[in-house]
This record gives C-alpha cells, sequence and structure tokens, in this order.
C-alpha cells in the first residue's frame, strides 16, 4: 500500500512541507516515485521517517542526520557509525531528561511554596520555616533556588 505525501504527513503528525523539506535535503532517497514523480510512501518509508523525526528531536542537524542516511544507504560497512552516533544521540538525551527532572523538580517546590504562602496569606510565612519544616522531597530543589517572593 502506498501513501500520499499528505497521508504520510498525517500519520507523522508533521506537515507536508516538512516531508518535502526533508526530500530537498537528500534524507529520503528511499522513497519511490511514480512516473510522474510524485513521492510514493510505504510502510518501510514510515520507520525511516520515524527514525528521523526521532533524531531531530534529539536536536541532530538536519546535515547530520543526512550522514546517517546515507550510512544507511552504505550498508553493513556503516553500522561502527551508526552505532556510535545512535549511542551519542542517547546520552544527550539522557543529559536532557535529566536536565527537565531537575526543573521538574524545583517547579515542584515553588508549587509547595507557594500553596504554603497562599495557606497563610503571605509569602513571609517561608521567613519562618526551618530547613525541617520543608519536606524532604523539596529540600534539593529549595537549595538550587534562590526564594524570590
Amino acid at each position: 500500500m502506498f501513501y500520499t505525501i499528505g497521508e504520510m504527513a498525517e500519520k507523522l503528525k508533521v506537515a507536508p512541507s516538512t516531508l518535502r523539506y526533508y526530500d530537498k535535503e537528500g534524507l529520503l532517497p528511499f522513497v519511490e516515485r511514480s512516473s510522474g514523480g510524485i513521492r510514493m510512501f510505504n510502510e518501510k518509508d514510515f520507520m525511516w521517517l520515524t527514525t528521523i523525526e526521532c533524531l531531530k528531536k534529539t536536536g541532530l542537524p538536519i546535515k547530520e542526520i543526512k550522514i546517517f542516511i546515507d550510512w544507511c544507504m552504505e550498508g553493513d560497512s556503516t553500522i561502527e557509525q551508526r552505532l556510535t552516533l545512535m549511542e551519542e544521540q542517547r546520552r544527550i538525551v539522557q543529559a536532557q531528561i535529566s536536565q527537565m527532572q531537575d526543573t521538574l523538580a524545583v517547579l515542584d517546590y515553588k508549587c509547595w511554596y507557594y500553596e504554603k504562602a497562599k495557606e497563610a496569606g503571605t509569602c513571609a510565612i517561608h521567613d519562618t520555616l526551618t530547613n525541617e519544616n520543608i519536606p524532604p522531597q523539596f529540600r534539593a530543589a529549595k537549595e538550587k533556588t534562590v526564594t524570590l517572593k
């Protein structure tokens, strides 16, 4: 079964212009075309495009994704390079997740902070709290913040 560019874009939840851009940048050498030059996407192309989208979400530039696609098209002789790239992108995502968890911890602390202030009717309540009055799950985040009233 073949899909139009619009159908494939909908399936990927991207704009058709995104797929046209990928094609223009050389990321879609695997996509068949009709005799009239129309792109004809299939299920295997969906797997390729899912990988491209994944790499894009890791922050990998389009030019480097193109290199990855070229390695894939070259075949098994580039397995090592592809593995290295995936491991590096994995490390980058793990670092991003860690940073986001730290950010979430600060937001959780600030929600607690303002809930307590709301209950007391003033942010000054926090001037009277000792470290022991702060729930353990918020103490590390509190240390990372400057308390703004």
